[in-house]
């Protein structure tokens, strides 16, 4: 389990206010941890903020350092299973589909099937349109060397072809070509 930071640390102060949609002080913060590696696990540890907006920020900032150095996350990969998956925020879950999609084949077998248990959970209880296309990328991704992984995602794509959200639509549309269905 990673250590994490008292509330209102630097990093959490740095990530709260303005607008929700915004980045605010993001990038900024992605720019101190390039420079010193040291610091991801300050960030980790504000995905623990009771501020969602601080939140929705750790996850484009664990996104943009994950782009760069997809290794550093590496010795996240158990704590974001066992912790972060655990919050209930579309912004997290739609990051963590694609931060263990980029990681995939850098996890051991057993993360990787906690990962998919996960990503086939949201796509089953998440109605979040970016929740759903991140998991069915990376679930489509996956399936290629996983047959039953395929057979599970087939019937739920078919399914998500006809959801009223367009991108959903088409995302599911465009994987089950991809995936040969």
């Amino acid at each position: 389990m990673a250590p994490r930071t008292a509330p209102n640390s630097e990093f959490e102060l740095m990530l709260t206010g303005g607008h929700p949609n915004s980045l605010g002080r993001t990038v900024e913060v992605v720019d101190i941890i390039l420079a010193d590696r040291s610091r991801l696990i300050d960030l980790y540890s504000c995905y623990f903020s009771d501020d969602e907006v601080v939140r929705l920020r750790v996850s484009n900032a664990m996104k943009r350092v994950a782009r760069e150095h997809r290794d550093w996350l590496l010795p996240l990969v158990d704590p974001l299973l066992d912790e972060v998956a655990g919050i209930h925020q579309a912004s997290t879950q739609w990051t963590l589909a694609t931060l263990f999609q980029l990681l995939w084949d850098q996890m051991d077998a057993l993360q990787q099937e906690k990962a998919k248990n996960l990503l086939m959970s949201n796509l089953e209880e998440w109605d979040d349109w970016i929740v759903l296309n991140n998991s069915m990328e990376a679930l489509a991704e996956w399936s290629a060397h996983d047959e039953s992984l395929k057979d599970w995602l087939i019937p739920r794509l078919e399914a998500l072809q006809d959801d009223e959200r367009r991108s959903v639509a088409k995302r599911a549309s465009k994987l089950l070509v991809q995936i040969g269905a």
